[in-house]
């Protein structure tokens, strides 16, 4: 099998542990009744899974780094199945709850290791597209994953829909096990490199943390919001969401497309700018659906394009460690997932959820301010910083 198509079944597992991860914005109400729980409690199966994400997946990366990849890779993603099969027998939702962090924090390190083994197995001069491709497999979980999952769940229940995924993900096992040579890395991550890429200001970490909290204090309870003001089917819920998962990936595409001809800052600035007037604008529509949907996909848009600007920003900053780079913004991006899914359930349970839209806009004008001081400050563009002593 050739490299490129390892590299796609490593993608395929990257989308399955995506659609784990997102889908349940498409069926957070369902669960809700099934446990019978609010919509805003139920948001915290979001948080359990991105904050287990994104605090032990690079405790665990650093701590085992001298452990053949292949082999983290399929403990991983065995881990993964293990507690997707856990879900469909779960009966309370303190057990759910305790599955999610264990999916977090399986399929957060195997993301991470799975982008590491791609740039591995590919010519150095391949290694952005490698990469490009495993990250193709997140937009796809919004493309597909989670319309698909919302549609499904009423044919055949949300529980199935978690052992369904946990079959296929034997698909990428397998390959792994036969066709991945085993893979040891040539240098330790240490704390020390992790905390200077932390404190390294050309970089902002601080961005992705704001501006993806801001689309997940919205995203979260995408259904119930939508829901709001009008009596959608699961049909035309999926569709509305197939829709918003398809400006995603034209965002992306967009975006990388806007960064390689205009730079990351201009196309960050856009993408924020994009993300922000579309969040202050939804509630002046009344909740009618007709102008609801329009604003939802341009938002989409803007907060896609983003994503490829920020990581090669990020790489074209830390040349010398641009997969711990990577490594870390996917953490805040978890972060960023964690906070507004958190932040979403108080705004529920305080106010109302017409309210989601005005605190995420808060929290994506903080990331375009802080671009803003980001990309003035900046001395050189292309500046880099070297991080191969832990920023010493």
């Amino acid at each position: 099998m050739k490299p490129k198509w390892i590299v796609s079944i490593l993608a395929l597992a990257v989308f399955l542990i995506g659609t784990v991860e997102y889908m349940i914005s498409g069926i957070l109400h369902l669960i809700a009744a099934d446990f019978g729980i609010t919509t805003a409690a139920a948001g915290m199966l979001v948080t359990a899974f991105a904050l287990s994400a994104a605090l032990g997946a690079p405790f665990v990366i650093a701590v085992t780094i001298r452990i053949d990849r292949k082999k983290m890779l399929l403990t991983m993603l065995a881990i993964f199945t293990a507690s997707s099969f856990a879900v469909y027998f779960s009966p309370s939702f303190e057990i759910m709850l305790a599955t999610r962090v264990i999916q977090g924090l399986s399929g957060g390190v195997a993301t991470v290791i799975s982008m590491a083994v791609a740039t591995r197995l590919v010519e150095a001069e391949q290694r952005g597209r490698a990469i490009g491709t495993i990250l193709m497999g997140l937009s796809g979980a919004l493309v597909l994953g989670v319309p698909a999952g919302t549609f499904l769940s009423e044919a055949m229940g949300w529980r199935a829909l978690f052992i369904l995924i946990g079959l296929l993900i034997f698909i990428p096992l397998l390959t792994v096990f036969a066709k991945v040579p085993s893979i040891m890395e040539q240098k330790a991550v240490t704390i020390g490199m992790q905390l200077a890429i932390l404190k390294e200001k050309k970089i902002a970490l601080a961005i992705t943390l704001f501006y993806i909290g801001g689309y997940s204090t919205l995203f979260t309870y995408i259904a119930p919001f939508l829901q709001t003001n009008a009596e959608l089917t699961a049909a035309a819920l999926s569709g509305i969401l197939l829709l918003a998962g398809l400006c995603s990936f034209v965002g992306s595409k967009f975006g990388g497309w806007l960064a390689d001809t205009k730079g990351p800052p201009f196309t960050i600035f856009v993408g924020l700018s994009l993300q922000a007037v579309m969040l202050l604008l939804l509630p002046w529509t009344g909740g009618w659906i007709y102008a609801v949907v329009p604003l939802m996909m341009i938002w989409m848009v803007g907060t896609w394009m983003t994503s490829p600007a920020q990581q090669l920003n990020m790489v074209s900053t830390v040349r010398h460690a641009p997969d711990l780079a990577l490594s870390l913004n996917t953490s805040f991006v978890q972060f960023g997932f964690a906070a507004g899914s958190a932040i979403g359930g108080l705004v529920i349970n305080r106010f109302s959820i017409g309210n989601l839209s005005l605190a995420g806009f808060a929290m994506v004008l903080l990331a375009l301010l802080l671009a803003v001081r980001l990309f003035a400050v900046r001395r050189t563009p292309g500046q880099a910083a070297t991080y191969e002593n832990g920023g010493n």
